[in-house]
């Protein structure tokens, strides 16, 4: 498989930096809009039409509550649809906690789609001799995370066949949901002490080690970096110029729709679309040559 996670580990590093930073540090709509679009063409790709449709479901509620909670605490805003408590509820709150909403859903998007592509053996790669500490503590938190859903599964099902849980009741499920969270801190921690213990009797951080898996920059590396430069280069000037400039209070600015704002918005689009476009492209070829056997 030649999808977007087979590329040179700097490659997909810088990808992820750069497309998070632009998701987080603008509440453009349109930006907005494309980082959430790329995230689900992404994460689309690499697990399946049904498991996109399942995560649905939760960030559907995530959206609809941190929209909801915008407008409660912020009365900001010249267009007052009601009042709660005497306090204003306006369109311009409604609107910024819903955008608000969706860049968090993006960068959570953007962040279960790196979890699976740039994985521990990379990222050790790429920091292992730069920073061989943090880079073992980061890549070890990066790893626990899915770790983590695994390892509370199998503790609740064993707490379950000794039958710690007597009851339906609220009490008892407190009560085990406690102690499943005893055993995983528990867990987590000899874990974490074994792995650390485990790659210094092995040689980690000392001078002149090598990888165990070397990742050569071959040429589509450098082309795919190429391209991803010219497009970063040119969204960080539509910054600059204010194409992305962009506010909701006192009330919502208009979106721009000039030729200038245009290409903006089409390049940024094209910046987040490009792992889900190879992700697709590499599926759809091995589906043919597949169907060809």
């Amino acid at each position: 498989m030649n999808g977007f996670g087979s590329y040179h580990p700097a490659v997909l590093f810088s990808y992820y930096v750069l497309a998070v930073s632009f998701s987080m540090f603008s509440m453009h709509p349109v930006i907005i809009l494309a980082s959430v679009a790329g995230g689900f063409l992404l994460f689309g790709a690499q697990n399946g039409i049904r498991k996109l449709f399942k995560e649905l479901g939760f960030f559907l509620v995530l959206f609809l509550l941190m929209s909801l909670v915008n407008p409660l605490f912020i009365h900001n805003g010249e267009t007052v649809l009601f009042f709660m408590n005497d306090n204003p509820i306006t369109l311009e709150a409604i609107i910024y906690g819903s955008m608000a909403s969706l860049m968090i859903v993006g960068v959570l998007l953007w962040c279960r789609c790196y979890g699976a592509i740039l994985t521990t053996e990379k990222f050790l790669y790429l920091f292992g001799k730069l920073i061989p500490k943090l880079g073992l503590i980061l890549s070890m938190v990066f790893r626990f995370i899915p770790l983590f859903k695994v390892q509370i599964r199998k503790i609740n099902q064993s707490q379950k066949t000794m039958g710690l849980y007597a009851t339906d009741s609220v009490a008892d499920k407190i009560g085990g949901g406690v102690r499943v969270f005893d055993s995983l801190v528990s867990w987590s921690m000899e874990n974490s002490i074994d792995t650390a213990d485990a790659m210094k009797a092995r040689g980690y951080g000392l001078p002149g080690r090598t990888n165990f898996t070397l990742f050569r920059f071959r040429k589509r590396d450098g082309i795919l970096m190429a391209v991803m430069g010219a497009l970063a280069a040119a969204v960080f000037t539509g910054f600059a110029w204010g194409s992305y400039g962009f506010y909701y209070y006192p009330y919502v600015a208009e979106i721009s729709r000039d030729i200038q704002s245009a290409a903006a918005y089409l390049i940024v689009l094209a910046f987040m679309c490009i792992p889900g476009i190879l992700e697709l492209k590499e599926k759809v070829s091995w589906n043919y040559l597949k169907s060809k056997i």
